[in-house]
């Protein structure tokens, strides 16, 4: 029936690419906009324009940020500079801040090493994050999610910091087996990251 009716086939063609949107909600998200009043549609569209022009990655540590602003993070002077929590996205990093007991610099992965899906070391800032170890850098702490694909990341960077002085730490087991940081609560995360062990 879909296919008699082009536009909106258009849109769904369109939500169908964003990665995270399960098809079962798809249709209910297409309701939502068009039901949306047009000024809340035209402010929407505004304001995801506005970020896709106006969000960069920092180009030290790869957090999102105001194009012609200092980092919120590299341009703390308040932050533990001798301290970086490596993750695999700004969502893992949201959910570390929202414990406000992490006060140490943060390096964003932007994934995890997954041969299946054609992501290797390269496309990442592996090599990014291994050239910011530098006086005063004395510890990393590696918070990847416990998934195969976070523990292969995790050891794969470990490898590449063997010859580096510096101490390599990881969340406690407290946080569950495959689950994504992004949905721990504030209590496990802070207990997570005060009880990081050596990697």
């Amino acid at each position: 029936m879909i296919h008699r009716l082009p536009t909106l086939q258009g849109v769904v063609k369109q939500l169908q690419q964003v990665p995270f949107l399960a098809s079962k909600n798809l249709y209910r998200v297409l309701s939502h906009f068009l039901e949306m009043d047009p000024a809340k549609i035209d402010a929407f569209c505004a304001a995801l324009k506005s970020a896709k022009l106006n969000l960069i990655p920092c180009s030290r540590c790869f957090v999102w940020q105001e194009r012609g602003q200092a980092c919120l993070f590299c341009g703390d002077t308040k932050r533990d500079t001798s301290i970086i929590c490596v993750v695999e996205s700004w969502q893992e990093l949201l959910a570390i801040e929202r414990t406000e007991g992490y006060k140490g610099l943060y390096h964003v992965l932007g994934g995890t090493i997954c041969p299946l899906d054609g992501i290797g070391p390269e496309d990442l800032t592996i090599n990014q994050l291994v050239s910011r170890i530098v006086h005063p850098v004395k510890e990393i702490i590696l918070a990847m999610n416990q998934t195969p694909e976070g523990e292969a990341t995790s050891a794969y960077i470990v490898q590449k910091l063997l010859k580096i002085d510096v101490k390599i730490s990881c969340l406690a087991k407290g946080v569950p087996v495959g689950s994504s940081l992004e949905f721990i609560d504030r209590l496990t995360m802070f207990k997570a990251l005060a009880d990081r062990r050596p990697f």
